[in-house]
């Protein structure tokens, strides 16, 4: 396996050093690249993720699809890996990925847990370990295969929000799709900043406009406005 990592990023100095040397130091030969592509970053993330040994491109637009989609075609690996810059990576990804592609996936995502002791959080996390649509996200990171992506014609840059469940929902229809039964770590961030209740509720809002087949710019728009810092 040849496994390329890419990373979106938009001002994420506080975090991105330290995934960029997890990642190199855990991933080993088999990590081939490890791509950052921000989308217009003020504070220091480029010059971070540069001081770790990342490979750094501004994306010539912003949004994660495009910033995702952009670092696919200029990466060498026969697997791509999608990881947000605010997860704690798992020190087992490379041989994860390897087993769950030798038992015949094609892409999948690891449950996550929040750095946050807070029992509402507990229980968000709990839910990841089953295989709904409403249990995934980018916060879990994503393998795939390179021909898969190829064949699914990347992320759909349109969706300017909910990118990662329209991904996952297509890779569903044509090929298998595991959770891998480990845990990354993911930021409370956006709990820390709202309440749990009001994030809730703009999650199931913006679930209910995707399956309505909302524009993304509408959920977009709406998402923003209930909460803060997104």
């Amino acid at each position: 396996m040849m496994l390329s990592v890419i990373i979106p990023t938009l001002n994420e100095a506080n975090n991105i050093g330290q995934l960029v040397h997890d990642i190199k130091t855990y991933g080993g030969q088999d990590v081939v690249d490890v791509l950052v592509v921000d989308g217009g970053s003020s504070d220091q993330t480029i010059e971070r993720a540069k001081q770790a040994g990342a490979s750094v491109i501004v994306s010539p637009l912003p949004g994660r699809a495009y910033q995702m989609n952009y670092g696919a075609r200029l990466t060498t690996g026969n697997v791509l890996y999608f990881v947000h810059a605010d997860i704690k990576i798992h020190p087992d990804f490379v041989a994860d990925i390897t087993n769950s592609l030798t038992d015949g996936n094609e892409a999948g995502c690891y449950r996550f847990r929040f750095a946050s002791s807070h029992p509402l959080l507990r229980l968000n996390s709990y839910g990841t370990r089953f295989p709904g649509l409403m249990s995934r996200g980018g916060d879990q990171t994503l393998f795939i295969t390179r021909s898969l992506f190829d064949k699914l014609g990347g992320f759909r840059e349109r969706y300017v929000v909910m990118e990662d469940f329209d991904i996952i929902a297509r890779i569903r229809s044509i090929a298998r799709f595991c959770i891998i039964p480990k845990d990354v770590i993911v930021s409370a961030r956006k709990y820390e900043a709202n309440s749990w209740l009001r994030v809730q509720i703009a999650n199931l809002t913006a679930f209910s406009l995707f399956f309505m087949d909302v524009s993304p710019m509408r959920i977009a728009r709406t998402y923003k406005r209930m909460l803060k810092n997104v």
